[in-house]
């Protein structure tokens, strides 16, 4: 969900150039479709999620990529430990959400959960696009 609302709001934002790439710490979904809750709290708020494929982070894209982000600190940590280096959770870049907020799994629960994540998304999505905007300028 959240590759494809902060390819909206890059694209909304005018940054071209930003490129936005998604995976999981582990690779069990790997190849697959994202959950079809999540694509049709997308679908339903405008958001285009159809060709998303679950894909498994690799130690080669923090040479790759200049922002390494993690959407709770589980996966924080996981990704500190192949770098060694740092990585921000997705929400710093929510100036209301608290410190260390984390945008939960709502894998396991209903579709409320999907559409609070997509809030959440939206408002950290919203945040990070301004703070590139400042740091490519």
């Amino acid at each position: 969900m959240a590759e494809a609302v902060l390819r909206a709001t890059i694209a909304e934002h005018g940054l071209d150039g930003v490129v936005v790439e998604s995976a999981g710490t582990g690779g069990w979904h790997a190849g697959g479709p994202m959950d079809e809750r999540a694509a049709r709290t997308l679908a339903a708020n405008g958001y285009d999620g159809a060709g998303h494929r679950a894909r498994q982070f690799t130690r080669s894209w923090f040479e790759e990529y200049d922002l390494v982000l993690a959407m709770d600190r589980d996966n924080q940590r996981e990704l500190q430990r192949l770098a060694d280096g740092p990585v921000r959770l997705f929400r710093s870049f929510d100036p209301a959400a608290p410190r260390d907020a984390e945008v939960p799994d709502p894998y396991y629960g209903g579709q409320d959960g999907f559409d609070i994540v997509l809030r959440q998304v939206e408002a950290a999505a919203e945040g990070l696009a301004k703070w590139l905007a400042d740091e490519i300028r």
